[in-house]
C-alpha cells in the first residue's frame, strides 16, 4: 500500500473563519476530486468539503484563486498530494500549519486512487485527521468496504484476457495496471499537458499493430487528437478511461466500475 504521510492534523486554524459560513461543520479543503471523495464519505453531513479543483479541469497546473487561498488558511483540514503533483497548491497548503494532510507516493506517479487498494491508504489517512467527527470510523469502514469489493471485481474481471497492454493518453492507469497484472504503454508522461515524442509516437504504432491492440484510451479532460491520429495510423479504435482528476460526489465507485468494462471490452476479456 502506499506510504501515506500525515504532516499533521489540529482542529481549527489561525486564520480568518470568515472564509466558512459559521454553522459547526468541520470544513475540509481537498486539492482534487479523489481527495474530496475521500473526505465527503468520511466526514459525512458533519464536515463541509471544498475541491480547490472545479469540475472537468484538469487539476496538474491549478493555480488557487484568492478565495481558495483564504480557505485554505481558514480550513480545519487541508488534504493535498505530495511530491509536486500540485506545485501552486502545495505551496498555498504550507499555510496550513498543522492542519495539513499530505499524500506521499511512490515512484513519481501520484495516480495511486486509481488503485481501490492503495485508495484504502488515502481513506485510512482522512479518518485519523477526522477521527473526532461523529460517525467517521464506521463510514471509513464502509466506504473501504466498498474499495476492497471493487478490488474483487477488478481482480475478477481481468483474469482472462487476450491481451494484458493498455495504451493511454497519459500515464495515469500505471498503478492499476501493476495492481492487476496488466501493461500501461502512454502517449504523454505523469502530466497529460506533456508534449508527445514523436520518436514515442512511432514506438507506440508499432507496439499496437504487434500487440494486435484494439483500443487507444483517451480522457475526458485531454484533448484526444493524437490518440485519434494514432489509432487511425494502425486500425484502432478509440474509447475513453476516466482518470478521476476531476468528478461529481459520490462516483467514484461506478466510475471505477464503467473503467473496467472499458478495459474489459479492450483487453476481450472473459
Amino acid at each position: 500500500m502506499a506510504t501515506v504521510a500525515l504532516v499533521a492534523v489540529l482542529a481549527g486554524g489561525c486564520a480568518s473563519r470568515q472564509a466558512f459560513p459559521d454553522d459547526g461543520k468541520r470544513n475540509v479543503v481537498a486539492a482534487f476530486y479523489p481527495l474530496a471523495e475521500a473526505a465527503r464519505r468520511v466526514g459525512g453531513d458533519a464536515v463541509r468539503v471544498v475541491d480547490l479543483t472545479p469540475p472537468n479541469v484538469e487539476p496538474h497546473d491549478l493555480e488557487p484563486t484568492s478565495k481558495q487561498v483564504d480557505r485554505i488558511e481558514a480550513a480545519d483540514v487541508v488534504v493535498e498530494m505530495g511530491n509536486s503533483f500540485q506545485p501552486a497548491v502545495s505551496r498555498a497548503a504550507e499555510r496550513a500549519e498543522g492542519r495539513a494532510v499530505r499524500i506521499e507516493f511512490p515512484a513519481n506517479d501520484p495516480h495511486i486512487w486509481l488503485d481501490p487498494v492503495r485508495m484504502q491508504g488515502i481513506v485510512d489517512q482522512v479518518a485519523a485527521a477526522l477521527k473526532d467527527v461523529p460517525g467517521s470510523v464506521e463510514r471509513a469502514a464502509a466506504f473501504k468496504q466498498e474499495l476492497a469489493a471493487l478490488d474483487v471485481q477488478f481482480r475478477a474481471g481481468l483474469a482472462e484476457c487476450e491481451r494484458t497492454t493498455l495504451v493511454t493518453a497519459h500515464e495515469a492507469f500505471g498503478w492499476l495496471a501493476k495492481r492487476y497484472g496488466l501493461t500501461q504503454e502512454a502517449i504523454a508522461g505523469f502530466s497529460p499537458d506533456a508534449e508527445p515524442d514523436p520518436r514515442k509516437l512511432a514506438e507506440l504504432a508499432d507496439l499496437v499493430k504487434r500487440t494486435g491492440t484494439t483500443t487507444v484510451f483517451t480522457e475526458s479532460l485531454v484533448s484526444p487528437k493524437v490518440a485519434e491520429a494514432l489509432a487511425r495510423e494502425t486500425g484502432a479504435r478509440t474509447d475513453v478511461l476516466d482518470p478521476m482528476e476531476s468528478g461529481a460526489p459520490g462516483a467514484y465507485v461506478a466510475v471505477m466500475q464503467a473503467n473496467l468494462q472499458r478495459i474489459r471490452a479492450a483487453l476481450s476479456c472473459r
